[in-house]
């Protein structure tokens, strides 16, 4: 417990510098952006303010000297409008641009949205005003925090994708593990049983006694199979999906209460599918069961068989207490059940048998709570 409970912190904490870390660092772009900004319009004044000395100067000196600050503006670009709307000088801008007026209107409005005009004034009072916009490193600076983030976001996607990743094949080697030492365990008493079956036929038990008891030996071997296959990849033979579907139904009828009403739909010709029966029967022996833990041991249950022209659906609809529409997705989550006692592993393990294994779908095809479920496989069919 103090275990996790230090993982629950280690993980929050890690998160937690994280954002102040990139908060940090968004705050900082920002203030380095804003300080360029002011340095930009400090000497986009400076220049307004050479421009106001350039209309009074009467000396070579002081001509040349101004002519120096104008001639140093090399990247932001910037216009100068008289009084009367006409255009005066202009700097890093394009010549054939600028002689449109629609350009010129155009750029005037792009420059008064990224920055504030500044008026030169000749004799006290406004001779022309210049209008600017941001220089290439300023508009490069203004998608830096965007490209920061995105990049913060792709790494942390990375992460979680490796940890999840890793999480996940922890967890299917640790539930490999434990089904074939299952396997491994069912076999040394399944081989005892098959030992002392064969001892009650010399000893001229009833043979219908005997029957019963060979199918659930046969049940127990099929059922060893099945966990021994896990974390494996099966083998897929030509099966008529019909057949194993019935098989699996009448067993699971005969070994369920008499107040569960059983009905099967299928059609009388068979229909062939790419297989491994002992995991589809596995598949359909979870949906029926969870099926009549949903009725509680009491109500309807039908399967049906529908053939299409690509696949085969097969449904299993009860009478139960449905699941709401949110849980639709996460009920195959491994872990997730609704019961007191379970393990939750059921619908997971037959969405992989039947996605991962079989390259088919399971899904919830539909449900009202309080009045059933319907699930559905899907699988393609073979000529």
């Amino acid at each position: 417990m103090s275990y996790t409970m230090n993982r629950h912190i280690l993980r929050w904490t890690i998160i937690a510098s994280s954002f102040i870390i990139i908060s940090l660092i968004l705050w900082n772009t920002y203030i380095f952006f804003q300080n360029f900004k002011a340095e930009e319009r400090i000497k986009m004044q400076n220049w307004s303010f050479a421009q106001s000395e350039l209309l009074k100067s009467e000396t070579d000196e002081n001509v040349d000297l101004t002519l120096k600050i104008l001639s140093s503006n090399h990247t932001t670009p910037m216009l100068a409008i008289y009084k009367d709307g006409s255009l005066g000088t202009y700097n890093n801008i394009d010549e054939k641009a600028i002689k449109n007026p629609v350009t010129v209107k155009y750029l005037i409005e792009k420059f008064k949205s990224e920055n504030n005009p500044i008026d030169v004034y000749y004799n006290k009072e406004i001779y022309y005003t210049i209008y600017y916009g941001n220089s290439p490193l300023i508009n490069k600076l203004k998608y830096y925090p965007l490209a920061l983030l995105l990049i913060i976001v792709l790494f942390a996607a990375v992460v979680y994708f490796f940890y999840r990743s890793s999480k996940i094949a922890e967890q299917n080697k640790l539930w490999t593990g434990m089904a074939k030492e299952t396997a491994h365990q069912i076999g040394t008493p399944l081989s005892s049983l098959i030992g002392w079956t064969e001892i009650l036929r010399s000893e001229d038990v009833n043979p219908s006694y005997l029957l019963e008891i060979e199918k659930d030996i046969s049940r127990l071997q099929t059922i060893t199979e099945r966990f021994s296959k896990i974390g494996s990849i099966p083998t897929l033979i030509k099966a008529d999906i019909v057949k194993e579907t019935v098989e699996s139904y009448e067993y699971l009828k005969a070994r369920s209460s008499t107040l569960i009403d059983f009905k099967i739909e299928a059609p009388e010709h068979p229909i062939y599918v790419d297989l491994n029966t002992q995991l589809y029967s596995w598949t359909i022996e979870n949906l029926v069961k969870n099926a009549i833990d949903s009725m509680k041991g009491k109500g309807g249950l039908k399967v049906s068989i529908i053939e299409n022209e690509k696949d085969v659906r097969i449904t299993v609809t009860d009478s139960g207490k449905g699941i709401p529409k949110s849980l639709f997705h996460k009920i195959f989550e491994p872990g997730f059940t609704s019961k007191k006692r379970g393990w939750g592993l059921g619908l997971s393990l037959a969405k992989r048998i039947v996605e991962d294994y079989h390259n088919g779908k399971i899904k919830v095809l539909h449900s009202e709570i309080n009045k059933g479920t319907t699930m559905q496989i899907s699988l393609k069919l073979i000529p």
